[in-house]
């Protein structure tokens, strides 16, 4: 079969040339090193990416980026190789779509999936399930990585977000952050196109073989530790910005005053990097609870097998990490802001220590009952079932709960009436009024005072009541 024009890879004589900027550089020192591996990465640009007719690096090529990446010493090196890694990988996609490239004549045949599979990828082949421990151990450091690989990449991550002092932090470990991006990139540019043509044809295997399903389904990798150390750097990450922005971590005359040898190129870059790795993680787990979506209906379809393994489902594994690590719980709500797996998250929260109501179906039209946001609000309509709840929950976390749930549902009900704004859409995403839902709100923390007189409304507690008392002025 003939490799398609965009697809063949840059010829064997320049492919040589190329190489040969980094062989010269390994007698050099360390600047002049560096000098050469920048030239090396502006070669393969412009090779690759400047040209419109320019062909995609040889797998050598693409594995010594790669290489830089993952060992690079220069903070500037690093992120050179980082970027040159993305601009390759939207050019010349791994895995894509065949409706993408047809024109509008054809778009209404079947979509199919094209999978490139002598492409480069930075994960060796089957994510380590068909490599011994010995093999891995011998790569490269600069080589791919197998599941394990990816979580002790994380582990690392989670190790240098648990120093109390940031100014250990160095070039390699925004080299580890910007790593862990570029592979959640990857993973996500291999699972979206299969997800696309899943959804038109309902085929099971093009997400069973996507990198992230392999990845998840490794037996070196420990599952729920990953969830653990995922949620511990997104928290902890979101408060080193938090630091940063208010001048908390180098005050002036403080002991935390970087010293007169602390590197000012990671210092300046760490917020932005920091900030990139916390979406980039926020990323990850959706992508995981999507597929976890996506398995969970090809299992009631009867098309997974043994072979696809159990695994416990992501809002399960976070839940019972926020259920039984309360520290994490207002940090994480802060950061996480996907609202529509947010508010699931919530709503699973509450309804793990309150009897959750049947799903409304269409014999209990009118029933009060329901499983959404609204029907959390609703349990709170009686002084008895308002005791029950703080008993259960406690007061600050209902709070915590409430507030977050009530701003993500917003979010999402504006998403319903993007071109009119919140306070002209009349129904909320499960069918209640708007109106109803902010008196509801309003209505809860008025129950919860009324049985704990000495309640103190935190300040998204406020914040949340503010809003709803806004849109009901504006609709009265």
């Amino acid at each position: 079969m003939e490799i398609p024009s965009s697809r063949r890879t840059i010829g064997g004589g320049i492919e040589e040339n190329i190489l040969a900027i980094l062989d010269a550089s390994e007698a050099r020192d360390s600047q002049d090193a560096i000098d050469d591996s920048i030239a090396f990465l502006d070669a393969v640009r412009a090779a690759s990416i400047v040209p419109e007719s320019g062909r995609p690096p040889t797998n050598k090529m693409w594995e010594a980026v790669f290489q830089i990446l993952r060992v690079g010493k220069s903070l500037e090196l690093i992120m050179a190789s980082f970027q040159l890694l993305n601009e390759l990988d939207k050019r010349y996609p791994r895995v894509y779509s065949s409706n993408s490239n047809k024109s509008k004549s054809s778009s209404n045949a079947p979509p199919e999936l094209v999978v490139v599979k002598e492409a480069w990828s930075p994960f060796f082949p089957g994510l380590g399930t068909s490599i011994s421990e010995r093999e891995a151990a011998g790569k490269n450091s600069g080589g791919p990585l197998d599941s394990s690989s990816f979580q002790l990449l994380i582990q690392d991550l989670a190790e240098v977000n648990r120093k109390a002092n940031f100014q250990t932090l160095d070039t390699k470990s925004l080299g580890s952050m910007l790593l862990f991006q570029y592979l959640v990139n990857f993973l996500e540019g291999d699972i979206l196109p299969r997800n696309s043509v899943h959804e038109e044809t309902l085929n099971w295997t093009f997400l069973r073989e996507s990198l992230l399903n392999m990845l998840l389904g490794s037996r070196k990798l420990n599952y729920k530790g990953l969830v653990r150390d995922c949620l511990a750097i997104m928290c902890g990450l979101s408060q080193i910005q938090s630091a940063f922005s208010n001048n908390k971590i180098y005050p002036e005359n403080s002991v935390a005053k970087p010293p007169d040898n602390c590197d000012t190129a990671v210092a300046i870059a760490l917020p932005e990097i920091g900030k990139k790795t916390c979406i980039a993680m926020q990323k990850l787990l959706i992508l995981i609870m999507e597929l976890d979506i996506s398995k969970k209906k090809a299992e009631m379809q009867g098309y997974t097998t043994r072979a696809d393994g159990v695994r416990t489902p992501l809002v399960e594994v976070i839940l019972d990490e926020l259920t039984y690590n309360s520290e994490i719980l207002s940090p994480f709500l802060q950061v996480f802001n996907e609202p529509k797996w947010k508010l699931e998250i919530i709503l699973q929260y509450f309804w793990k220590y309150t009897a959750k109501p049947s799903i409304r179906t269409r014999r209990s039209n009118g029933s009060s009952d329901d499983a959404t946001f609204s029907g959390a609000l609703k349990c709170f309509s009686s002084s008895t079932s308002t005791k029950g709840i703080i008993k259960k929950i406690g007061i600050e976390v209902i709070q915590l709960l409430l507030a977050h749930g009530f701003k993500a549902h917003l979010f999402l009900s504006t998403e319903q009436c993007p071109a009119l704004g919140i306070s002209d859409c009349k129904e909320d995403v499960s069918g209640n009024s708007l109106v109803e839902v902010c008196k509801n709100m309003i209505s809860a923390f008025h129950s919860m005072r009324r049985v704990d007189e000495h309640m103190e409304v935190l300040s998204f507690g406020k914040e949340a009541l503010f809003t709803a008392a806004t849109i009901l002025s504006t609709k009265s």
